[in-house]
């Protein structure tokens, strides 16, 4: 029963932050700050849901393939290598640390 309860409240949730967002002015969503901010925060909330499911084992820190694997595609990164490029890089040094036991 709290499953559903749970999955009740965040299907409310979800309508009301939808019914928020369209009733704020549209002078408000045209300042700079706002649009600024717009842009900025999907691209911060995905790094933290990366770094949460790259590092995180519950509530402790945990290095492992992940790591390296992220690690290479930051430098995959870094040397302005075109998208597919990243991942590969990242999913062939993260099944080669595995394939080496850590």
């Amino acid at each position: 029963m709290n499953i559903w309860i749970a999955i009740g409240v965040t299907a409310v949730g979800c309508y009301a932050v939808k019914l928020v967002g369209l009733l704020v002015p549209a002078g408000v969503l045209e300042r700079p700050v706002v649009r600024r901010l717009a842009a900025l925060l999907p691209v911060a909330l995905l790094a933290a849901l990366t770094a949460q499911q790259t590092f995180a084992d519950g509530q402790s820190l945990l290095l492992d393939a992940r790591a390296a694997g992220l690690g290479a595609a930051a430098v995959a990164l870094v040397l302005r290598a075109p998208f597919l490029v990243v991942v590969g890089a990242a999913v062939v040094v993260t099944a080669g640390v595995r394939a080496l036991g850590g």
